[in-house]
């Protein structure tokens, strides 16, 4: 039987969401911690690396929040495939981060921590609630404010308020089906 875009969308809606933002969330601290004890040079290759392989530890942890997004037994959805687009975006955002790090590596927690965030905005519109709206517009503020505020601390507070805010979308996320 074939399913309606409408019933799609709420059987992906109804998934916990959990998996992605705790692999941010982890990777995210890391490359915080990284940046605390390690030189620049370091620093930098935890930003590309880290934030490279979210999507990677991500799967691995969707088999422990009972997401499993490698389960092929599961029916398509069209907003799963419509998700891993944003996530797509979000990779090829490194077109513009890499260009500006070239001419000032410290740009690097700035342009990555916000052009990857703004794959929330459409997940706000799929599951039809505000937490992506509230994740991309808190963290484009914060990372921004961070940048200009504290710049001889950019690889240590951006990383640091992007988990802040990974931390409250979680709880969001966590808590969206008892406010619905």
């Amino acid at each position: 039987m074939k399913r309606t875009l409408e019933e799609q969308r709420i059987e992906f809606s109804n998934q916990k969401f959990l998996a992605t933002p705790l692999a941010g969330l982890l990777v995210w601290t890391v490359i915080g911690i990284i940046g605390i004890f390690s030189s620049d040079f370091i620093a930098v290759w935890s930003v590309f690396i880290g934030t490279g392989s979210i999507v990677y530890i991500g799967l691995f942890l969707s088999k422990f929040t009972g997401e499993n997004f490698l389960d092929k037994s599961k029916p398509k959805n069209e907003f799963d495939t419509l998700f891993l687009y944003t996530a797509g975006q979000a990779i090829l955002a490194y077109a513009i981060a890499i260009p500006f790090f070239l001419v000032d590596y410290s740009s690097l927690p700035m342009s990555v921590g916000i052009l990857t965030g703004l794959m929330w905005l459409p997940f706000s519109w799929i599951i039809k609630h505000w937490v992506g709206i509230f994740h991309t517009l808190t963290r484009t503020v914060a990372v921004l404010a961070l940048w200009y505020l504290l710049p001889e601390h950019r690889f240590i507070v951006i990383p640091f308020g992007i988990v802040l805010i990974y931390i409250i979308t979680i709880i969001i996320l966590t808590n969206r089906k008892k406010t619905q």
